[in-house]
């Protein structure tokens, strides 16, 4: 990673909070440059830690430690006081002589050698031995995509446990259902609630298989052939496997790649970020829905009370944050095609077109989807449902949605099913034209009453369509669904590593 932008991360941190650190950041300073809204406004603390300079560079200094003291266990001539100062020195990372040391040699792993080399002196000649480039940076990636993951695992499960109270308190509340966003068969809200989140359950099985599966790069050298541990182990090939156990042991793999060139497959890249993509489809799925819903007005996200919908129209509560959970659903989908087009023009053994591309693609769709699972752990927390409207969108639909019921019943009785097809076809027209071309309520069912062929009471046909026979198994499906599906999960995660993420604010 390029120390300059390092530097510049870390100070633009200082600027979005208008610290004075050194005083080399002004108010001017505040207001002059670009702060990148990922972490203005969206991500959380604990995503920008993980993608942070000092956690990156620190997790180098990691690497070399882990090296170093695999290589002393391996027989190298390493000294204990040398891994001593090299413990001590872990967080003490001066970015501004990083910098100087870069511009010199133009090189940024370099210039970290000879920074930590500088708070470990008795180190300075064993650090990064027998390692390329590589060994740091792309290990330190995977690294960093497995704790990502694990940030993003936990925000899905808070917000699956939230819809899953949801879905818990409306399980039998009667709802109009859509297709091609027509009236449909009625649903429940708790059964539209499963739907989501089955969604973001698929997402937590495909997060699992990642973490699962990542794998440490290892120790390969320049070409992946690693032909300078060779050296080091004086041609012995079981004390270089030896090594690169120990390596990835100490940092907490239990499996390094088959094989690799200088990097690691950018393939992983490709499939990491695909996952995450997945996730921004199923969150997109969920805001879009509550942004129809909205519009409705059957259930709403949570709206402050001093809050302001629109600039010029006071009445308005406009569904922003679940616009803004689509927005970056977008951003999070798209930015699946920068991996995939990386892996596919490596040349090689490796080609530097990927680096640039890499250190902006993959922390964005973090930070993005970070931010988007805080809004939707929000807005479910605070759905607010209007049970009178829905009741309203039934009651007018309803009567057109019954008449197959009302067709058998009335077939039962003895009626002729195909004359009474074509007078309640007729009914039904003759109703909803005058519901579009007059604005008034419809009067299917006092059509039907009306006509004697139906031989049925207003009274008869007002408990027929009671939206509670129209549902079906929903209720009961939604218990069962939360029973044997989500409730394992949420008793999976709910340890102390799920209570360390905590509920970020969210800045409307």
């Amino acid at each position: 990673m390029d120390v300059g932008l390092a530097g510049r991360q870390a100070r633009t941190r200082e600027i979005s909070s208008l610290s004075t650190r050194k005083s080399d950041v002004t108010e001017k300073d505040a207001i002059s440059r670009y702060v990148h809204p990922l972490a203005d406004r969206y991500a959380s603390k604990e995503m920008l830690r993980i993608f942070s300079p000092q956690h990156r560079f620190g997790t180098w200094r990691r690497l070399w430690v882990a090296l170093a003291e695999a290589e002393r266990e391996m027989g190298l001539p390493i000294s204990e006081e040398a891994i001593r100062e090299m413990k001590a020195g872990l967080e003490k990372l001066d970015f501004e002589k990083a910098a100087e040391y870069e511009r010199r040699f133009r090189h940024d792993v370099m210039a970290h050698v000879h920074l930590f080399g500088d708070v470990a002196p008795s180190a300075r000649g064993i650090i990064h031995l027998g390692a390329a480039s590589a060994f740091i940076g792309d290990n330190t990636d995977l690294i960093q995509h497995r704790e990502a993951l694990l940030i993003l695992r936990a925000r899905i499960v808070r917000c699956v446990g939230a819809l899953a109270t949801f879905a818990t308190k409306h399980r039998e509340l009667p709802t109009l259902g859509f297709t091609h966003f027509q009236p449909a068969q009625p649903t429940t809200v708790g059964k539209r609630a499963t739907l989501w989140i089955q969604d973001f359950l698929l997402d937590i099985e495909e997060i699992e298989f990642r973490l699962e599966t990542i794998r440490f790069r290892g120790i390969r050298g320049t070409t992946g052939t690693q032909a300078s541990f060779l050296s080091l182990m004086e041609g012995d090939h079981a004390k270089v496997d030896r090594l690169e156990a120990l390596v990835a042991e100490k940092m907490g793999f239990p499996r390094s790649f088959g094989v690799t060139g200088q990097t690691a497959s950018r393939k992983v890249d490709q499939a990491l970020l695909a996952t995450l993509a997945g996730v921004g489809a199923s969150a997109s799925k969920l805001g879009n829905d509550l942004r129809l819903l909205a519009h409705l007005r059957e259930v709403e996200e949570p709206f402050e009370k001093e809050q302001i919908g629109s600039s010029s129209m006071p009445y308005k509560r406009n569904p922003m944050r679940a616009e803004r959970i689509c927005a970056l659903s977008r951003h999070v989908i798209t930015l699946a095609q920068d991996p995939a087009f990386t892996a596919a023009t490596q040349w090689l053994e490796r080609t530097l077109d990927d680096s640039a591309n890499r250190r902006v693609a993959v922390p964005d769709a973090y930070l993005s989807l970070d931010g988007v699972l805080v809004l939707v752990e929000n807005v479910a927390k605070g759905l607010v449902v209007n049970p009178m409207v829905i009741q309203r969108n039934l009651e007018e639909h309803l009567p057109f949605l019954a008449t197959e019921t009302v067709l058998m019943l009335a077939t039962q009785r003895g009626g002729d099913r195909q004359e009474l097809h074509e007078r309640i076809r007729r009914h039904s027209m003759d109703a909803a034209r005058l519901m579009k071309e007059e604005g008034v309520r419809a009067d299917l069912l006092e059509r039907i009453a009306g006509d004697s062929a139906f031989g049925m009471s207003r009274e008869e046909l007002e408990e027929l369509v009671d939206p509670r026979g129209f549902v079906g198994r929903a209720p009961e499906q939604v218990d069962r669904f939360l029973k044997e599906w989500v409730d394992p999960i949420l008793r999976r995660y709910s340890d102390h590593s799920m209570q360390a993420i905590g509920e970020a604010d969210v800045r409307v």
